[in-house]
């Protein structure tokens, strides 16, 4: 890791936005641009724990969190509903019980279950695998981006990790506890959530600041 590389992006981000993601004037492009807090109330409304017992309001709610986002693809978002809304009730039974593991039991099992549902349907991209968690554990959990994370790991010289574009549960961890060191290396403004974190990073190396 290029710790040098880090500081100097927190230097020049919290010179323009004191404070971090605290700033007024960044707090206000945030709400506008993506209303991350506004995500996060209705994912960890809809996604408690009590309420998986009803799988068809469950993926109900992932559909309506997919074509919410500001941080996904256009073109995934229509693909992902047909897929799901032709899902048979057995099948919508099975991604309501992935997720009920990925955010309330065995990630790795959740994360896998999901997996082997959307691969056939070619839906299995990073950004729809742990865009769920993002929102509900913001503090624990990361996003997965491919053009932000090949970006990070490119420019912050983050030599251990290898992206391939399929997913998998190995380089998940290996991610987040990489990103996990590299938050506890700048200042917590810097940091209110992963999103917002990588957000940071991600205009460090793009080299703009809104």
């Amino acid at each position: 890791m290029n710790v040098a590389r880090l500081k100097e992006a927190e230097q020049t981000f919290l010179a323009r936005y004191p404070g971090g993601f605290a700033n007024p004037e960044l707090m206000a492009i945030r709400k506008k641009k993506h209303n991350v807090d506004k995500m996060i109330a209705f994912a960890q409304e809809n996604f408690a724990k009590r309420n998986f017992k009803y799988p068809e309001q469950i993926v109900q709610s992932m559909v309506m969190v997919v074509s919410r986002s500001s941080v996904l693809s256009m073109f995934e978002k229509p693909r992902y509903r047909d897929v799901v809304s032709e899902f048979s009730p057995e099948q919508k039974s099975l991604l309501a019980d992935g997720l009920a593991d990925l955010l309330h039991g065995n990630e790795q099992r959740g994360f896998e279950t999901i997996l082997e549902l959307l691969r056939p349907r070619k839906l299995a991209k990073w950004a729809l695998m742990t865009i769920f968690q993002t929102y509900y554990h913001p503090q624990q959990t990361v996003f997965v981006k491919p053009t932000t994370v090949k970006g990070i790991i490119q420019h912050f010289e983050l030599n251990d990790l290898q992206y391939k574009p399929t997913p998998a549960w190995a380089f998940y961890v290996a991610y987040k506890e990489m990103l996990f060191e590299m938050k506890s290396k700048v200042d917590s403004s810097l940091s209110p959530t992963n999103i917002a974190f990588s957000w940071f990073l991600l205009l460090s190396f793009q080299n703009r600041l809104f």
